[in-house]
């Protein structure tokens, strides 16, 4: 039998009825290209490239050395030279792709390759590449001529058209005739071996962190719900967690609304990782930071071709969240003319990307944010009232810092810990006075204004604790008032408390000055002062 007389008609065997496939006397598989290319692209984005590399020639090598295998044993070969010969057909059979032999030199294979699903799958998930990419391919060659011929022969690419060039042609050598190419590592296990290890040592230290951030908010605070990043004491927060949770378990278009700053992207990353799409990306946009022109693009994908500058096809975010979500961030930011192609988008489940006439279905959860407020928006002719209830079918409302300061001390605890561990600063807590203030400050930049002030103070703080003194100017001067945020009036002693301590703080912390400003004695004066520490001191 000669190495052209194998067709695939009579080399694969099966039943009718499905179930086991054989290519000769190999058990096979039919698995589609684009499932292989998503595999390729979850090697990148899990392992990086180097080691995505290393697996992928290693699958290719081990193949092609199993190939060479049950080729010898299964078929009736003419002679040996038939059999090393037929590597070449194996792999045009299995649909790898259409291979042309270059010359006739054994010693010195080389091939080129015309539609090679390798570098199709690549151009298709990630564009144009810097490097050659059919690392399987020329594993599978390098396996089949080693076992073959009995000796290691490595197959490089030297073009490829995922790099731009017209064809892929691959060139087979030994390692001693290949010298020091940098490529033939790439065969070699501890490439993978070394980034394994890297990745193991990353997750070993990112679960050291969990552990003792999770001992030390325990300690902290017991009572204090963390929910995805939100502190929830404040009944107004503990409602948001609720709805939060109970409309991630349906596949619901939302709509987050509150001032900016007050975490709307951690709300909506919460319905993210509690619903059955967590498995799947959390792909965020700011429409407004995305100019108009590029808006449409970015959201829905553009062919090559479409515009100065598209050297390549380019899936857009609604297909970059199959089986995830997409959140849309600064929704009231987004023109006129992209809010009727979003509302086309929403209705009918597919996007066209620019410049291409064939629509794609998309499998992705649309949450929505703005710090606007779009009945106004709707009134003033800004934003459309149809896509405004597509995108509203649940409304989840998060309240401003200053309506809910029964979080304001546990959040600030809780940024103080991270911000402490990032900075490798070993402080631990808040002075009474500090507290005292956070307590006063009317927060307008809501939570991202505490959390820039607490990692203020966490820099410039001298011991241990936070003191009023490493507090922004504009948190420091913050002015107690007889009524608190709530509502509540506040008691006669919690009214002198923050002016005694304010009092205090003005004068530089002076006791005897700030006694005699408030016409009372020291005694009294240190009196006061022992009793608040006391009762601030933290519950054990």
């Amino acid at each position: 039998m000669k190495a052209d007389d194998l067709v695939l008609g009579g080399m694969l065997q099966f039943e009718p009825g499905g179930g086991v496939l054989r290519l000769g006397s190999a058990r096979a598989l039919v698995l589609d290209v684009v499932a292989l290319g998503l595999l390729r692209k979850e090697l990148f984005d899990t392992l990086g490239e180097t080691a995505a590399r290393g697996v992928l020639s290693r699958l290719g090598y081990a193949h092609g050395v199993r190939t060479a295998e049950s080729a010898r044993a299964g078929f009736p070969w003419d002679d040996e030279r038939q059999w090393r010969m037929a590597g070449t057909r194996f792999a045009m059979l299995q649909g790898f792709a259409e291979i042309e032999p270059v010359g006739q030199s054994a010693a010195s294979p080389e091939a080129i390759l015309r539609a090679s699903y390798e570098a199709e799958q690549h151009l298709l998930h990630f564009g144009r590449s810097e490097v050659p990419v059919c690392w399987t391919l020329a594993g599978f060659a390098s396996g089949y001529f080693s076992h073959a011929r009995g000796q290691e022969t490595y197959f490089l690419e030297e073009q490829c058209v995922a790099r731009g060039d017209p064809v892929c042609r691959v060139v087979g050598r030994s390692r001693a005739e290949w010298g020091d190419r940098e490529e033939i590592r790439f065969f070699d296990r501890h490439t993978l071996d070394a980034r394994v290890a890297e990745i193991a040592a990353a997750l070993r230290e990112t679960e050291r962190k969990l552990r003792a951030r999770r001992r030390t908010l325990d300690a902290r605070d017991r009572e204090v719900e963390v929910a995805g990043g939100l502190v929830a004491r404040s009944e107004a927060m503990r409602r948001v967690v609720d709805t939060t949770r109970r409309v991630a378990a349906v596949d619901a278009t939302v709509l987050i609304t509150g001032e900016t700053g007050v975490g709307k992207e951690r709300v909506a990353r919460l319905i993210h990782e509690a619903s059955a799409r967590a498995g799947g990306p959390f792909v965020a946009v700011n429409c407004g930071a995305v100019p108009e022109a590029l808006l449409e693009s970015e959201l829905f994908g553009h062919a090559r071709g479409a515009f100065t500058g598209a050297t390549h096809d380019r899936p857009g975010l609604f297909e970059a969240a199959h089986q995830g979500t997409l959140f849309l961030d600064e929704i009231g930011e987004m023109p006129l003319s992209m809010q009727v192609k979003l509302l086309r988008a929403l209705q009918s489940r597919e996007v066209r990307r620019v410049g291409e006439n064939q629509v794609r279905p998309f499998d992705a959860r649309l949450v929505a944010a703005t710090n606007r407020e779009l009945g106004a928006e709707i009134r003033a002719g800004r934003f459309r009232e149809d896509l405004y209830y597509r995108l509203r079918v649940v409304e989840v409302q998060v309240p401003p810092l200053r309506e809910r300061p029964e979080d304001i001390l546990p959040l600030a605890r809780v940024l103080l810990s991270g911000a402490a561990e990032r900075m490798k600063r070993r402080v631990t807590g808040l002075s009474a006075r500090a507290a005292d203030r956070l307590l006063q400050h009317q927060w307008p930049g809501n939570v991202r204004e505490l959390e820039n002030s607490i990692e203020r103070a966490v820099a410039l703080a001298a011991g241990s604790s936070v003191e009023v003194g490493d507090l922004p100017q504009e948190v420091r001067s913050a002015a107690p008032g007889p009524v608190a945020r709530t509502g509540r009036v506040r008691t006669l002693e919690d009214v002198e408390r923050a002016h005694v301590l304010a009092a205090l703080e003005q004068l530089g912390g002076n006791q005897r000055r700030t006694a005699a400003a408030l016409g009372i004695g020291e005694a009294t004066l240190y009196r006061k002062l022992r009793r608040w520490r006391h009762r601030a001191r933290p519950r054990r």
